[in-house]
């Protein structure tokens, strides 16, 4: 298993289908993915990404007021952060109200949209993937929209069929369901990010950029799968084959962050998680992230988010989403069509 894979599946990402939709123009929706569009007992992950599936003709995706991007049959349409967003047969339409859609609800609380002006058909299935790894810097690097062609990739008549498959599946129940979708789930995200760090320029720098050099790849995915492990810069060394003084120039060259600072970082974006979510003591929390006093993690924890632990728990803010340790480019957050 390479170094995305394990990253990928340390993620635990899970993933639906919600919509099976037909329109036919003139036609224009706005679309978010929200908790209650999820199936009956599905369980809201912390992060949402809603994604479209092109069965057949074509659209247009207009995310965050950026250029409409054109996308026909066999394609899926990825959006990492859960932008707001409007799909329509032609540019310049106004997305008709919620009420006014024709919706039904079939097997296993999967939605059935049937709208719009009689004229040319797109069909799609509209889903999600989810995660509770909210603060994974794999989610705020990638591109607001990604599309990926899939009848044009290795794995791609698989997906397609797997998608197919969800529906029927979800109607039918069973055990083996939630293992299956989780399984479409990691491999509709690793096929859509593969894809777009291929596409990346050579030389480019940030957290990306760090996924796909060698060295640096396996250091992130050690740090992200054994996050409770004893690490010293040496012991990571020498798990990824490299001297120590290699190890810390590509990680400050493409993260910008020596390896330990990275690790800290990551300990301490877990902590805060975990001061809104469990009933441990701050002191016990600070251990596991690595501080042998209470003391030594509330002055660590300041530093990076601002306040005390213990005044983080007592404002019961969300897990923050920082972005010291994201690295991403420019050119990683504008709209990204990965062909």
């Amino acid at each position: 298993m390479d170094a995305l894979s394990k990253l990928l599946r340390a993620m635990r990402l899970s993933g639906c289908v919600f919509f099976d939709a037909e329109f036919t123009a003139p036609w224009c929706v706005a679309g978010q993915a929200r908790p209650e569009d999820l199936p009956p007992d599905m369980p809201v992950p912390g992060h949402l990404m809603e994604y479209h599936y092109i069965v057949d003709g074509e659209l247009y995706l207009q995310s965050n007021g950026g250029a409409p991007l054109l996308a026909r049959k066999g394609a899926l349409l990825l959006l990492p952060r859960n932008d707001f967003h409007m799909l329509s047969s032609h540019t310049g339409l106004k997305p008709v109200e919620n009420d006014a859609l024709n919706t039904v609800e079939i097997e296993s609380g999967i939605a059935r949209i049937r709208y719009g002006g009689g004229g040319k058909r797109t069909h799609m299935l509209c889903g999600y993937l989810g995660t509770d790894d909210i603060n994974n810097p794999l989610l705020m690097c990638l591109p607001s929209v990604m599309q990926l062609d899939l009848l044009n990739t290795s794995t791609g008549a698989w997906i397609q069929g797997a998608i197919r498959h969800t529906m029927r599946e979800l109607s039918q129940g069973g055990p083996a369901v939630a293992a299956n979708l989780a399984t479409l789930a990691e491999v509709l995200f690793a096929e859509a990010v593969r894809s777009y760090l291929k596409d990346l320029p050579e030389g480019q720098a940030g957290w990306l950029a760090g996924l796909r050099d060698p060295v640096t790849s396996k250091a992130i995915a050690l740090i992200h799968t054994q996050l409770d492990r004893s690490w010293t810069l040496e012991h990571l060394a020498r798990e990824v084959g490299a001297s120590r003084s290699s190890l810390i120039d590509k990680f400050v060259r493409l993260v910008d962050a020596s390896p330990m600072q990275y690790l800290r970082r990551r300990r301490l974006l877990r902590a805060a998680e975990e001061l809104n979510c469990n009933k441990r003591t701050v002191s016990e929390i600070g251990f596991a992230a690595g501080y042998e006093s209470e003391a030594a993690f509330s002055r660590a924890f300041k530093r990076e988010f601002g306040a005390s632990p213990k005044a983080y728990r007592n404002a019961g803010r969300p897990a923050p989403k920082t972005t010291s340790d994201s690295g991403g480019s420019t050119a990683a957050k504008a709209l990204h069509q990965v062909q």
